[in-house]
């Protein structure tokens, strides 16, 4: 029987600063500015903790980005889905949805994701935020592509509903 393979892991402080980003990003659409700090603490100490990921498989972005959504949706639920606004960390972009996002602007966008369920708001600040693919948006979020793709699309949905009545309401 051969023996199984070890990963070599970098050390914690490059994986940290290479991830930093992409976690607050994700932080701040899941739970406002204000409580993304606490979050992102959180979500570094429970990764170090951890550290090397035994069950990562070599995806250490997706791992810890799987962590800072667990943890987003503890305080999520903790506060009853309560979320301050203030302004996403980027200008989204996604290619086809470009129209809907960048018709709103950043206080009316933020509004809008933040009033979306919490796996829409993390489908949608993967996709346009981190320009993550739905299956790698699915393997963050430990759920199917499919429950993925149709995550984002409701809310893609929903904040189109948006646009059209401002676009209604900017037309009488």
């Amino acid at each position: 029987m051969a023996p199984t393979p070890v990963q070599h892991h970098p050390p914690f402080q490059p994986f940290f600063a290479a991830q930093r980003g992409a976690v607050l990003r994700l932080l701040v659409g899941m739970v406002g500015p204000d409580d993304a700090e606490d979050c992102f603490q959180e979500t570094f100490l429970k990764a170090l903790r951890a550290w090397p990921p035994r069950d990562a498989r070599g995806r250490l972005d997706s791992w810890v980005l799987t962590i800072a959504h667990r943890t987003a949706l503890d305080l999520l639920r903790a506060r009853g889905r309560e979320v301050a606004t203030g302004e996403l960390p980027e200008q989204p972009v996604v290619d086809e949805d470009d129209r809907v996002l960048a018709a709103l602007d950043a206080d009316e966008l933020w509004r809008a994701v933040a009033g979306l369920s919490p796996m829409q708001r993390a489908t949608i600040v993967l996709r346009a935020v981190l320009d993550f693919s739905h299956a790698r948006s699915a393997e963050v979020l430990a759920t199917s592509e499919d429950a993925a793709r149709r995550s984002y699309a409701d809310g893609i949905h929903a904040l189109r509903g948006l646009v059209d009545r401002n676009e209604l309401e900017a037309g009488r």
